[in-house]
């Protein structure tokens, strides 16, 4: 406790004008001189001892880094003159902070003769002829270097010939049995000049080198430089340090022990700690630095790095500690220091204090408020107020007159009783007579004398003028233990509280003054507070047996507390109590706490207690802690709140306030304030958990470990850990993430890399290795259990008194291997030594494999208490057991069900009434997981019944759950890999079927033997193969872009692969979460010529993707669903396989991390989830090939899938515009007609099409005579910046009796799949669409009665022949340029579709298994086969290499070889990019073309569908999507309409189409209210248009989604993840659109960002939230996120006019006021503009009301130039804008005139009058001043 006489305003009135004073000093210097801080020569410098002047001295100066200078002028007043004095450099800086005059290689000391030997080396030293810095330099030394331990390196260096003060330490010897290697280190003495390196021996890192400067020893300055090996320095003290990690750019921190505030300065206070910590880099590896020296000091850190240390006394008595990692560094330290005390157990309550309660009377006043609202608290104290006029062993026989008594009275509810002891000792009488503990004092001679050595030194504290015990004098320390057992006899305490110890004075020195001499005055003082060595403390020239108090005063606290102990053992005999002292020094905490001192209540302070106490963690004084809500000024209600939550979990909890200021104890704000609430939460918590921090301080005290620990010490390999210092450690596994800032519920926390559960809600976080931004509310502290950890727990109560009765328990929180462990020291928690003794029991508890071993390590001990665990607690148990059994020796129980609970949401299985006595071993068990969801199908035809089950050699039970399986693989049923090989790059090797089980299906041989090669494709991204090494099997032709070499350094790998013998099965791990995301280790794995089987272990239930099916949400229901994959001609219906395949899945983990997989295999498949969570694929033939990507993001997945299939294609800008068609247009007047219409209406509408009602019969290339005037049409329409597709299907018919030259060409050129040559020579027949000629069709008739008597046959081209390529592309070509012209294609009916099964006749030719394999996916008709609605599977086509195969094998794959040649042929045709639009894909088809989701229905559950389909295909890179908007079947509704059409706005592909036979749904063919709304929405789109564009690039470029879910962006909000009735553009544009009848608003999420209303401009305001959104018919939901700069264009009815519009921005600004975006343009029409550099690319930065442009890229036509245009600033403010300035470069600022809303805070900027050209840079800047 310091002096303090003035108020808080006085204090930092004071601070400002001394911060002033200097600042006009130092101004006053420089314009004097020149030089920054630097004084003149002709000034007068403080005097210092005459020296001789040395001979003439040249500097000899290197050339070194900057950061490698040694100060030669540490005193100030430097000059040139002055530093060429002192034989040093001088080098000038336009950096103060730098040295100017830095040493030369003339100083130092040269080795003249040395010896050495394997553990020790000696050697003398001479110095160098150089000057003095300060004169009295020793010329010979002495060097000794000894190697003590493995671990520890000592060196001293002193005076060869005269003694000096070295520090008497209690503990720090020579070790008894010195090692004799190997040591972990290398020692190298360098002789001129002399240095030493000191070399980790594993790395031959230099850890420590000292030859970067030069040995300075004088009497009294002692200076030695080091360089080290890293800049992560940790440690040094007492000071505070705002930071834990130490910045390295040239600070100097003094260390001489002072009472002063802890204020945030760079000033020395309370303790003496030279000792750093530096750990080296992420292998962990680190090393310690203790010098042993007690005299002031200083130490400069510098960007070397390296440290400098100046001393003014002593020896250099170094010891260098290493250790692998920055724990064993604090071990070895402890070790050699001394291991800290285990306080009481009832020191690990909470605590009360103040000073100055006034009166006994208002102690217990606040002793019962606390108790009435029943706090856990269990110590109380009193400080100097309870004394007799704050005289030591006095009490004051008034206000605290019943004193002797209260101990007992604290003793009745079981809480204790602390009082304070400050050194110095008043000579003044008591009131009523002699002050007896001074008179014997005096008799035993107990003082700190003058001097003299005989007067008692006079100085002034508390109590007035004062004399100091000398506790370095043996009776001395006898008078301070009797006088405490005298006290002690008359006021029962429990426990002393050491104070003023540094030792504190309040005059300087002594009432008399001090002597001028060297040890008041010596020739340098380091930078200590007041620049004085006896400022608030004694002269330094008195003296103490151990030596001057120059020497000693360091270690005043030291011995104080060596002597306090004495008396504790004296006093409480075998109880152990406690010493808290504020001045320490290494080994004080093998025998006492600390406090970090005086602080005040502001937040500054509650910021900087962390950083403190994880330095005394290093310091080995980890009973350690703040004075909670501050002990200066009032604390409010929300400070000391958040300080009490935080300060639950300091190891020493108390809260102590000063004097004159209004209380802070818990009750005084009221027993039902929040902060009362808050505090009893957290305290119980911490009440709860004591075994655990008890069972840390055996850790301290037997290994050395810490108790608050920093990250970095348990994820030292993690950078990001290095630095944090506003969380902390309770061990390894207790997270504590407090709140340090007024007025925020939200903390940036960083969150390691491992499992981590939230202590209060026990549910697992969703993120590691990740910054995140955490929500604590006004009641709560961040809290989270580490993955791993068995944390021993006791039901809490008020003191732990009653606590140490009640039940124990433990948290289990399990890791990535679901296991755990952990350990409890318990003891009876008061008793003295009981560890030496062995009085304690120490359990061990450890958890795998779904058992729970309680290991009694050493049983000493009984609990009086009887106490049990009664309690388990398990977190992250996927499933629930089916049984709990608890074994004791050789009996085992059965846990009943009524105390098994478990949590299947937040995984937590809970085991209630256990029973387990401590100090006996037990063995918990419980069963796996529910059976029923780890059964594997074996059976998963229809009609399974036992006899068939068991004839596969399967099981067969019944179960009641609904779906699960009854017959499922014995576990090791599958493949036994016989020898697993790996390399760098991989592995490759056979595996072999288990044959004690027959294979399930006789029509499908399964394949004995099997190679598996598994690839290290990248760091992220990896394939495993299976296939018949035997016999070539097919593979899918799909080109890849695999990348050239495997990554074969697995450090840069992202993933581990594991191999599991038997069953065979491939892990895939997440290296950095420990994940499992791929365990196909599982029963059931089958590969056979027609079946392949082979199931994986999901990480989590959240699984995205696989396709082409209309799925009824994003993510997969993983309750035993089946989804079949085979193209087909299949209008979208649940569970109904239609156009495309897509075996590509992404899956979320728990910890939200991303991957996917896709199966390259284009056979008719199937895949089933199930709840496990597991999905199985089932594929009728080819091999298995499995390619994964690591992400970690969902958006990376994206990129790293298409980055191998082939990035998206760049569509044509007009294809973004709106689009009309439909099927049943009459002739090419009705097109006219509502063009014109369309156009009147002014709505944009930029492609019109026509379906294949415009062909003569339906056939390709021949246009109707209905349609004769579509040509000129077309014509004019594209004249007027219209664009024109038509639609081509595959199928040409084969009937025709005139000529019909695409069939003709085609024959001649052998394009068309015919029957395999054995069979038939014959074109394999269908029937599409094509009419018979000279036929008048019945359209009354039924549909295949229609197609029996009219439909031509149709051959089909085989896309994958070259030649076929080439015959599309004439037929494209000569349509083109004799028929009409168009500008993209629309191809369709390519799965391939057929109105017959199989073929004409509907006889396939071979054998029927193809067409009827041994096994049938749950497809659309699985009973008509594989052959329904298309062509027979033994049908015949080629690979572009002339390869034969089967059409069963490649069917997949038709539409994606149509596409191709046809983007192909229009590039070729139309020299333009245009647009392809397909219906059947496969994986890499986004290459090439667009997609649009099919014959959908006009029903409104098919718009939330459209969602769906859309974000699945971005997620298989084909993000120019969407759904015919208002249905393709049956009539359109004209609310369901208008809701689609303001949904399909937003379509990437955005198309009305309808089908035959239904009325129009175009917008203008209901009413002007809907042709306006439909208007609104699409000018809206338009506008958008430069956004949409840019993001169609950036998918192009680098494999970003376009429309994205909201999980893409918000992953670490969990409500995400199930969204799929909003979704974004890209980053930043929010869709929620109205989905349901009737509706007039909607529910939507808003994300943890800012959000802009985009019809207001106005920001929202909720965030992180479900809103409520007002939707009337004609509006829909858009919002900006804030952040993000989106181009926009004035609209047109075209795109051909808004793109020659000036460019607008939207300028949303973010949270902090920043935004950017980009913008990609070119001629939107131009083949490969990008690749060809054929374009703009801009990026556009907002911040502090500046926006800029850059222009990354510029390669535009001059043709394609655009002008800036409106800006508009969203979040601009509510304070007026007066001015906006336009600047560019080379030109004068322009004034532009703006119009700023103070309401809405939208600021629109009038750009486009300056005409300035888009791709150049320009600056806008707006200020509220004018």
């Amino acid at each position: 406790m310091g002096k303090r006489k003035f108020s808080g305003l006085e204090i930092i009135l004071m601070v400002m004008f001394l911060a002033v004073s200097i600042a006009a000093v130092a101004l006053v210097v420089l314009l004097a001189t020149g030089e920054p801080g630097v004084i003149t020569d002709e000034e007068t410098p403080t005097p210092t001892p005459t020296l001789t002047p040395p001979p003439e001295v040249v500097p000899q100066c290197r050339d070194m880094a900057v950061g490698e200078r040694v100060d030669c002028f540490p005193d100030s007043g430097a000059s040139q003159r002055k530093c060429l004095e002192r034989g040093c450099c001088w080098k000038p800086l336009d950096e103060t902070n730098v040295p100017w005059c830095f040493f030369s290689e003339n100083h130092g000391y040269n080795v003249t003769s040395d010896h050495s030997s394997s553990t020790k080396i000696e050697a003398i030293l001479k110095r160098k002829t150089a000057p003095s810095l300060f004169g009295a330099d020793i010329e010979e030394l002495s060097f000794h270097a000894e190697m003590q331990t493995q671990n520890r390196l000592r060196f001293k260096i002193t005076d060869a010939h005269k003694a000096r003060f070295e520090v008497p330490h209690e503990h720090v010897k020579r070790p008894t049995n010195p090692s004799t290697g190997p040591f972990n280190y290398k020692l190298e003495l360098v002789k001129e000049p002399f240095g030493i390196r000191v070399l980790r021996e594993s790395t031959k890192t230099v850890l420590f080198d000292t030859t970067m400067g030069p040995l300075v020893f004088a009497d009294q300055y002692l200076q030695l430089s080091a360089k080290l090996s890293s800049d992560n320095l940790y440690g040094l003290g007492e000071h505070v340090h705002q930071h834990f990690r130490h910045d390295t750019n040239w600070r100097t921190w003094p260390i001489f022990t002072r009472d002063a505030f802890p204020n945030g300065g760079t000033h020395n206070l309370y303790g003496h700690y030279p000792f750093f910590l530096c750990l080296e880099d992420q292998s962990g590896r680190s090393f310690g630095v203790f010098l042993m020296n007690s005299n002031a000091m200083e130490v400069t850190i510098q960007p070397a790095p390296a440290v400098t240390y100046r001393t003014i006394g002593g020896v250099l008595d170094f010891y260098i500690l290493l250790g692998d990692t920055p724990e064993a560094v604090v071990q070895e330290f402890t070790e050699l220091v001394g291991r800290p005390t285990i306080p009481p157990y009832w020191a690990f309550g909470f605590q009360l204090s103040r000073w100055d309660y006034g009166s006994l009377d208002e102690v217990k006043r606040t002793v019962e408020r606390n108790r009435d609202i029943d706090l856990p608290y269990d110590t109380q104290y009193t400080d100097i107020d309870y004394m007799e006029d704050k005289k030591d062993f006095t009490y004051d026989l008034l206000k605290f007159r019943d004193l002797p008594q209260f101990a007992d009275y604290m003793h009745e509810k079981g809480q204790k009783y602390i009082l304070i002891l400050d050194p110095a000792i008043a000579i003044t009488p008591r009131q009523n007579g002699p002050y007896h503990s001074l008179d014997r004092g005096n008799a035993s001679n107990a003082w700190i004398t003058e001097a003299d050595g005989k007067t008692a030194l006079i100085g002034e504290v508390w109590p007035g003028l004062t004399v100091f015990p000398d506790y370095t004098n043996p009776s001395c320390i006898q008078w301070w233990v009797d006088e405490i057992e005298r006290f002690y006899k008359e006021v029962k305490h429990d426990a002393i509280w050491i104070d003023m110890n540094e030792v504190a004075s309040f005059i300087k020195g002594s009432a008399k003054g001090c002597p001028d001499n060297t040890l008041n005055y010596p020739p340098f003082t380091p930078n200590i507070l007041d620049k004085q060595m006896y400022s608030k403390t004694l002269c330094m020239d008195a003296k103490q047996t151990w030596g001057n108090h120059y020497d000693v005063h360091s270690l005043y606290g030291y011995s104080m507390t060596l002597a306090t102990d004495q008396a504790v053992k004296k006093v409480f005999g075998t109880s152990r109590s406690f010493i808290l002292t504020r001045s320490s020094f290494p080994g004080v905490g093998k025998f006492s706490g600390h406090w970090l001192g005086d602080n005040a209540a502001n937040w500054n302070d509650i910021k900087w207690a962390i950083p403190g106490m994880l330095e005394f963690g290093l310091f080995g004084v980890p009973y350690i802690g703040a004075d909670i809500c501050g002990f200066f000024d009032d604390s409010s209600e929300e400070l000391c709140r958040r300080w009490m939550q935080v300060g639950a979990f300091y190891p020493f909890s108390r809260n102590h306030n000063a004097q004159g200021y209004r209380p802070q104890d818990p009750a005084f704000y009221g027993a039902n304030s929040l902060l009362v609430q808050s505090s009893k939460h957290y305290l119980n918590i911490r009440y709860t958990l004591l075994p655990y921090l008890y069972t840390l301080f055996y850790n301290a005290h037997a290994s050395g470990d810490t108790v608050v620990r920093p990250m970095m010490h348990e994820f030292y390999s993690d950078r990001n850990t290095w630095t944090v210092d506003r969380q902390f450690l309770w061990g390894a596994h207790l997270l504590i993430t407090p709140v340090l800032d007024p007025g925020v519920d939200r903390v940036t926390a960083y969150i390691p890399d491992a499992v981590w559960y939230n202590y209060e809600t026990e549910e697992r976080l969703s993120v590691r290795k990740r910054v995140i931004d955490m929500h604590l509310p006004a009641d709560k502290l961040g809290l989270h259990i580490r993955g791993g950890a068995i944390l021993p727990t006791q039901r809490p109560n008020v003191t732990t008194t009653y606590s140490r009765r009640n039940p124990m328990g433990l948290i289990i929180a399990l890791d990535d291997n679901k296991k755990a462990s952990g350990e409890l020291f318990w003891d009876d928690g008061d008793s003295r030594d009981t560890v030496s003794s062995g009085a304690y029991v120490h359990c061990q508890f450890t958890l795998d494999k779904n058992a729970l071993t309680i290991r009694v390590l050493h049983n000493g001990y009984t609990d009086p208490n009887g106490l049990k665990f009664e309690d388990v607690t398990i977190l992250g148990v996927s499933a629930q057991p089916q049984s709990v059994t608890v074994s004791q020796g050789n009996t085992t129980t059965t846990l009943p069900q009524s105390s098994v609970q478990y949590d299947p949401r937040k995984e937590v299985l809970r085991l209630k009434g256990l029973g387990l006595l401590m100090g006996m071993d037990y063995l918990v068990m419980w069963d796996e997981v529910i059976a029923d969801l780890e059964r594997f199908d074996c059976y998963p035809e229809e009609h399974s019944d036992e006899a068939k089950c068991r004839a596969r050699g399967c099981i067969w039970q019944v179960s009641h759950l609904p779906s699960v399986p009854w017959c499922y693989y014995p576990k090791d049923y599958g493949y036994i890999a016989k020898s697993a090989g790996n390399s760098t790059s991989g592995w490759s090797f056979d595996i072999e079927r288990n044959t004690m089980y027959p294979g399930p299906r006789s029509r499908s041989a399964d394949i004995e033997r099997l190679r598996v090669e598994i690839s290290y494709l990248s760091g992220h991204s990896l394939r495993f193969k299976i296939y018949d090494p035997a016999t070539k099997r097919y593979e899918v032709p799909v080109p890849l872009q695999l990348p050239a070499a495997p990554e074969t350094d697995e450090a840069k790998r992202m993933y581990e692969v594991r191999v599991e013998q038997q069953p065979f099965g491939i892990k895939v791990l997440r290296k950095s979460t420990g994940t499992v995301i791929w365990d196909s280790a599982l029963p059931g794995f089958t590969f056979s010529d027609l079946f392949i089987q082979v199931s994986t272990r999901l990480p989590s239930d959240y699984v995205y993707g696989f396709g082409e099916t209309e799925h009824p949400s994003y993510r997969h229901d993983l309750n035993w669903h089946t989804w079949g994959m085979f193209a087909k001609d299949q209008p979208p219906g649940y569970k109904m396989n239609c156009y495309g395949v897509h075996p590509f899945y992404m899956g979320l983990e728990k910890t939200a991390d991303a991957h996917g997989v896709l199966l390259l295999n284009s056979n008719a498949m199937d895949v089933t989830f199930q709840p496990t969570p597991a999905l199985t694929y089932r594929t009728l033939g080819g091999i298995l090939d499995f390619f994964m990507f690591m992400g970690p993001t969902p958006e990376q997945v994206v990129q790293q899938y298409t980055e191998m299939i082939g990035r998206p294609v760049l569509p044509a800008y007009w294809s973004l515009g709106f689009q009309l068609c439909r099927y049943g247009y009459t002739n090419d007047q009705e097109i006219a007609d509502l063009y014109g219409n369309m156009t009147a209406a002014k709505i944009p509408y930029d492609v019109q099409y026509a379906d294949i009602d415009y062909m003569e019969r339906q056939l390709d290339f021949v246009l109707d005579k209905e349609f004769s005037g579509l040509p000129s049409l077309v014509d004019r329409l594209r004249g007027e910046g219209m664009r024109f597709i038509f639609i081509l299907d595959p199928a040409i018919s084969g009937n025709e009796t005139e000529p019909y030259p695409a069939f003709l060409r085609g024959v001649q050129d052998d394009v068309f799949i015919k029957w395999p040559a054995e069979l038939s020579s014959d074109i394999v027949w269908g029937k599409v669409w094509p009419d018979f000629p000279n036929v008048t069709v019945d359209n009354s008739l039924d549909w295949d009665t229609q197609v029996e008597l009219f439909r031509s046959y149709a051959a089909f081209p085989d896309f994958f022949r070259k030649s076929t390529a080439e015959w599309w592309r004439r037929e494209i070509h000569d349509f083109y340029h004799d028929t009409m012209k168009f500008d993209g294609l629309w191809i369709d009916m390519n799965e391939p579709a057929s109105f017959v099964h199989g073929t004409v006749g509907e006889k396939c030719l071979g054998l029927e298994i193809y067409d009827f394999p041994p096994y049938m996916p749950p497809l659309e008709s699985k009973h008509l086969g594989l052959k329904h609605k298309t062509l027979c599977m033994n049908s015949q086509q080629f690979l572009s290499d002339g390869t034969p195969v089967k059409h069963y094998d490649v069917h997949n794959l038709y539409g994606w070889s149509h596409t191709k040649p046809t983007y192909d042929a229009l590039l070729n045709v139309t020299g333009k990019r245009g647009i392809v639009v397909t219906r059947s894909t496969y994986p890499t088809s986004g290459q090439w073309a667009g997609h649009w989701l099919g014959d959908n229905t006009a029903a409104w559950d098919q718009l939330y569908k459209s969602i769906i389909g859309m974000m699945e295909f971005s997620l298989f890179g084909i993000p120019y999507t969407g759904a015919d908007i208002c249905g393709f079947f049956n009539k359109a509704e004209r609310e369901m309409c208008l809701r689609w059409m303001q949904l399909g706005a937003f379509y990437p592909f955005s198309r009305n189409h309808n089908g035959l036979g239904n009325r129009r749904q175009d917008p203008v063919a209901w009413d002007d209210e809907f042709a306006a709304a439909s208007r609104d929405v699409l000018n809206i789109r338009y506008t958008l248009l430069p956004y949409l564009y840019t993001l169609m690039f950036e998918a192009h470029a680098y494999g970003s989604t376009v429309v994205r879910p909201l999980l893409h962006e918000f992953v670490n909000e969990r409500v995400t993840w199930d969204i799929h009735r909003q979704f974004l553009w890209g980053p930043a544009l929010l869709i929620t659109p109205a989905l349901d009848q009737g509706v007039t608003e909607v529910s939507g999420y808003l994300p943890d960002a800012r959000w802009y209303d985009y019809h207001t401009a106005k920001a929202v305001g909720q965030r992180a939230e479900t809103v409520i959104m007002p939707t009337p018919l004609n509006h829909i939901n858009l919002h900006v996120r804030g952040g993000y700069v989106l181009p926009w264009q004035k609209p047109e009815n075209n795109t051909f006019y808004s793109r020659k519009n000036p460019m607008g921005l939207i300028v949303a600004l973010g949270d902090g006021g920043s935004a950017q975006g980009s913008l990609f343009w070119d001629d939107g029409e131009g083949i490969d503009t990008y690749e060809k550099n054929q374009h703009l690319w801009m990026a556009f930065a907002a911040n502090t009301a500046t926006l800029t442009s850059e222009v990354k890229h510029n390669g535009l036509s001059p043709a394609d130039h655009l002008t800036l245009g409106e800006v508009k600033v969203w979040g601009a403010g509510r304070v007026a804008i007066r001015s906006v300035t336009l600047s560019t470069p080379g030109s004068a600022d322009v004034s532009l005139t703006f119009k700023h809303d103070p309401q809405t805070e939208e600021l629109i900027i009038h750009a486009t009058d300056q005409s300035h050209p888009l791709h150049q840079p320009f600056t806008i800047h707006w200020s509220t001043s004018a």
